[in-house]
This record gives C-alpha cells, structure tokens and sequence, in this order.
C-alpha cells in the first residue's frame, strides 16, 4: 500500500519564526525556480520511492513512479492511494496502472489529512526550508534529496511517530442537516 502525491518545493524565503523590536533584512534568493517531488510513500515500511523534476509534474511523470514502483518486484499486489490531481487521472495513468496491475485509489476531495505522505513533505519542509538560506538552487535541490534519501537513518524516529496509521475515529459521530 503506498500513498502517492507530488510536493513542489520553491526556492524562495521559509519564515520560521521572527520577532525583532528593529528592522530586519532577510536575505533571500532571486527568482521562482522550482523543485517538483512525485514521492509514494510505501505505508508500512515508510520506504520512498520518487521521481524528480524541475518543470512540471504530468502524467508521464505518474506513469514514471507506476513503472518504479512495478520494479519493486513485491509478492503482494500494489495499491496506491492518490488525491485527485489532473495528472493523476489521465487515461494514460489508467492504461499503465492496468497494464502493471496496480491498483488505483482516489481519496476524497480536500481531504490532505488522509494521505500520509502528507505528512513527510511537511516533515521536509521543516527540516529543509523554514529559516534556511540557499543561495544557489543546487544546494536547495540537494537539501531536499538529502532529506528524502535518509528517512531510515537520520530521521527514523521522528518519522515513526509522525507518519502511523492511526486515524481519529467518531464512534457517535452526529450530522446535522444544513
């Protein structure tokens, strides 16, 4: 089971926290230069596997993560949970998923709370972006591949707790008609 969805990481100012009584400069980069993230986050093991860019992410680059994903060789059939990106639900997509038997799972809409990988781009941006500096999109880009190449050494721990598969649940949950 894997949880796919793309993070789009811009080289621009991530303001942590700042109070200053006196005028404050920050530096920051120039230009919108972007960094794009198609990651499936494997559900049980925490494994990522991902495919990068630094245009756009398109339904090739979809069919590109289904085929690394297929490679894996798992013994057990692959279902992967998607949110509803336009690129995500394309013929194309359809096609390859078929024809490398893996099962698609759309998530209701507006609801990023349900797709944990949600959480480790969270977890990226706080370790990468908030209150950093790059001056160069090399070293912004590498930041980010170091991040997302170390979630079993680094920062196991902290995504053991931050990435479960524990849900809130209502047991007497109550709707009311609007």
């Amino acid at each position: 089971m894997f949880f796919v969805d793309a993070a789009h990481f811009v080289l621009a100012p991530f303001l942590g926290f700042l109070w200053s009584v006196t005028r404050l400069f920050i530096r920051a980069p120039a230009g919108r230069k972007r960094f794009n993230v198609l990651g499936a986050l494997n559900a049980i093991t925490h494994e990522l596997i991902c495919v990068t860019n630094d245009t756009y992410i398109t339904a090739e680059s979809v069919c590109a993560l289904l085929y690394k994903l297929a490679a894996l060789n798992l013994a057990v059939p692959i279902s992967i949970f998607l949110d509803n990106a336009r690129y995500q639900k394309g013929a194309l997509v359809f096609a390859t998923a078929a024809s490398l038997y893996i099962e698609l799972y759309f998530l209701p809409a507006y609801s990023p709370n349900l797709n944990l990988i949600e959480r480790l781009w969270k977890f990226v941006k706080k370790q990468c972006l908030y209150s950093k500096y790059y001056s160069k999109f090399g070293a912004f880009k590498s930041a980010i591949v170091d991040c997302l190449s170390q979630p079993h050494s680094t920062h196991k721990a902290a995504l053991d707790s931050l990435i479960t598969l524990r849900f809130q649940m209502f047991d007497k949950a109550q709707f009311l008609p609007m």
